[in-house]
């Protein structure tokens, strides 16, 4: 017994002894990934690779000429830290002294170490060098920066997600960024409260475009997700106009437009900070409304009051909701833009509006060099 004690206590020892080895070494390996770990593993094996491809040029030059140098160069911008690679640069200047001198300075073809070689080499180190020095002051590594981004380019897109709508009503969403970029100054958020009866749908126009108002954009949009539910409805752009102020931001304003919707009668308020009006489509008389509550752009001055116009969705309506860049052209006013988008969603009445949204976009601003947004939201006839 005491034997067998023994060696349970011993392989018990032993097993976390494995653990801890096992742990330190993910660790090591995660933070690697993630740029926060040492690049003394990438450093020696770009280290090793100079001295091969030294090599292989002196053996045949044909296959490996002196300009391959460059490649666990530019790899070394990308992977190491900047005091790592003066060291690698160090080495390759090292290898090509090395390469001229035994080649000799009237060797002919590929193995030719010339002043252009060099000057390859040189503008390839110092193109690597910035790259480093922009990751060490960013602190985001190239193992890790296009996750990232993609990463906050998805969150945008679940933030903008609109939730499912009971039967009867159909509900869509198009956005286009400016330039055909992944990153819109546009956004929406939308949640469904009060026991999933009411629908709030919160449409923001942040000032800027593109990747110029990315930034912005998913922070407003992370905070007026957190906002919309938890406050009551003549509250949010209240709350949302002091969380803006209190950023004091250079370009700090927006415009938005805070649609609450009830489900079972289908009566709403629409809210506005600055927006431009929600147009509805009257089933019964085929005419388009412009619906549009009072209130100033968020983030100018604080106490701003924001006052709902009312309205109702009776069966075969349709609500839409907008941003300037789907209106508003340097060639024409925003009234003119209206009257367009309008006039083109007449054509999608007989066929109804499900699948429209992004063909408005197509249709009305192709080319037009701003974000565009588009929410529609109807109650087809069944």
């Amino acid at each position: 017994m005491g034997h067998r004690a023994g060696r349970n206590t011993y392989a018990a020892r032993l097993g976390r002894r494995v653990r801890r080895v096992r742990n330190a070494l993910r660790k090591t390996g995660v933070d690697y990934f993630r740029g926060d770990g040492s690049d003394r593993l990438a450093f020696a094996g770009l280290f090793l690779a100079i001295p091969a491809i030294a090599c292989a040029t002196l053996y045949n030059s044909v296959w490996c000429a002196p300009t391959a140098l460059v490649l666990p160069i530019v790899a070394g911008g990308l992977l190491l830290r900047p005091a790592s690679l003066l060291g690698l640069y160090a080495t390759a200047a090292g290898a090509l002294i090395v390469e001229s001198v035994v080649l000799g300075p009237y060797t002919q073809g590929p193995a030719r170490v010339t002043p252009g070689t060099v000057l390859v080499v040189a503008a390839c180190g110092l193109f690597g060098l910035l790259i480093a020095q922009f990751r060490a002051r960013v602190g985001v590594p190239w193992r890790r920066g296009g996750t990232m981004l993609f990463d906050l380019r998805e969150r945008i897109r679940v933030q903008s997600a609109l939730p499912r709508l009971p039967k009867g009503w159909h509900r869509e969403m198009a956005l286009r960024p400016a330039g055909g970029q992944s990153f819109s100054g546009d956004f929406v958020v939308a949640a469904r409260t009060h026991a999933g009866r009411i629908l709030e749908v919160v449409l923001t126009d942040v000032s800027g475009k593109g990747m110029d108002a990315a930034s912005r954009s998913l922070l407003l949009s992370g905070a007026f997700g957190g906002l919309l539910g938890s406050l009551p409805p003549h509250g949010f752009l209240t709350a949302a106009n002091g969380y803006l102020l209190r950023q004091d931001w250079d370009e700090g304003f927006a415009t938005s437009i805070h649609l609450v919707l009830d489900l079972d009668s289908g009566d709403y308020e629409l809210y506005s900070a600055g927006h431009l009006p929600a147009l509805q489509l009257h089933a019964g008389s085929g005419r388009w409304e412009e619906k549009s509550g009072d209130g100033p752009l968020l983030g100018v001055y604080d106490g701003a009051e924001f006052h709902p116009v009312k309205g109702s969705l009776n069966t075969g309506d349709v609500l839409m909701l907008f941003t300037d860049g789907l209106v508003e052209a340097a060639d024409r006013d925003i009234a003119e833009g209206i009257d367009r988008l309008t006039g083109e969603a007449d054509r999608c009445v007989a066929e109804g509006f499900e699948g429209v949204a992004w063909h408005l976009i197509e249709a009305v601003a192709k080319d037009v060099n701003d974000d565009r947004a588009l929410l529609l939201i109807s109650r087809p006839v069944t």
